[in-house]
C-alpha cells in the first residue's frame, strides 16, 4: 500500500494569531502539515517555490496589491497549487473575484478550524470549498443568469444580468423607478419586472434592503 504524502499547507495572512492558531490545528492531522506562512505579499512567488505547497491559504484583505490579481497570477504560473481565500467579511462580489481569479475555495474566517481543515481536503480532492456561511450564496453554474457566461459557481449577485446589475446599482443609489427607466430608456414596468427578477435570484423581498445590499456589496459609492 502506497502512503500518501501529507497535504502541504501555506498561510498568507497579517495576523499573526489566525496563522498561530492554524499552525497548532494543523499540527493535529496526520494527512498534512504546515509549511510555512507569511505576512505580506512581497515575495510570495519565491516563497510559494520555496516551501511548495498543496494549499495556499489567503486573506482576501491583507495589504499590497490586489489580492484578486496576485490569485490571478498564482493560477496562471504555478502548476496544482490550490488556493483558498480566506476573509472577514462574507461579500458576494468577493466570492465571485475569489473564483474567477482562479481560487478553489472562499472561507470565512469566523468559522471553526475545523471547517478550514475541511476546505483544504476538499480542494485537494478536486472539489471547490465554501464554509457554511458562505454556501448558501453560491450557485451551480447551470441556474445562474444569461449574463454571467462562466461554467463556475457563482453567488448571487453573479446570477444578475449586466441590465439587472445596473438597476441594483441605482435602487442603491436611491433612484425612483421613473427615474430609473429614464436613464435604460424603458417604460417603469420594465423597471418593476427587473427589480422582481432580481428580488428574485436574491432572496431579497424589499426595496430598502435591496439598496442595503447594493451599498454592502460596494455596487454604490458613498
Amino acid at each position: 500500500m502506497v502512503e500518501r504524502k501529507p497535504i502541504r499547507v501555506m498561510c498568507v495572512d497579517d495576523h499573526a494569531f489566525l496563522i498561530e492558531g492554524l499552525r497548532a490545528r494543523i499540527a493535529l492531522e496526520s494527512d498534512m502539515i504546515f509549511v510555512g506562512s507569511s505576512r505580506t505579499l512581497d515575495g510570495l512567488k519565491e516563497e510559494i517555490a520555496a516551501l511548495q505547497p498543496d494549499v495556499l491559504l489567503i486573506d482576501v484583505e491583507i495589504p499590497g496589491p490586489d489580492v484578486f490579481q496576485v490569485i490571478l497570477d498564482l493560477h496562471r504560473s504555478i502548476i496544482n497549487l490550490h488556493v483558498v481565500v480566506l476573509s472577514a467579511h462574507v461579500r458576494d462580489r468577493y466570492i465571485d473575484s475569489a473564483i474567477a481569479s482562479g481560487a478553489r475555495g472562499y472561507l470565512a474566517k469566523t468559522e471553526d478550524p475545523g471547517t478550514i481543515i475541511d476546505g483544504v481536503r476538499r480542494v485537494v480532492q478536486g472539489h471547490f470549498a465554501f464554509s457554511p456561511d458562505v454556501a448558501p450564496r453560491v450557485h451551480d453554474p447551470s441556474t445562474r443568469g444569461s449574463g454571467a457566461g462562466s461554467s463556475l459557481p457563482g453567488s448571487r449577485l453573479g446570477m444578475l444580468t449586466p441590465r439587472e446589475q445596473q438597476i441594483l446599482r441605482m435602487i442603491g443609489q436611491g433612484q425612483s423607478r421613473t427615474a430609473i427607466a429614464q436613464v435604460i430608456h424603458r417604460s417603469p414596468k420594465t423597471v418593476d419586472a427587473h427589480r422582481a427578477s432580481i428580488m428574485e435570484k436574491l432572496g431579497i423581498h424589499d426595496r430598502v434592503e435591496l439598496a442595503r445590499y447594493a451599498i454592502r456589496e460596494g455596487l454604490v459609492e458613498i
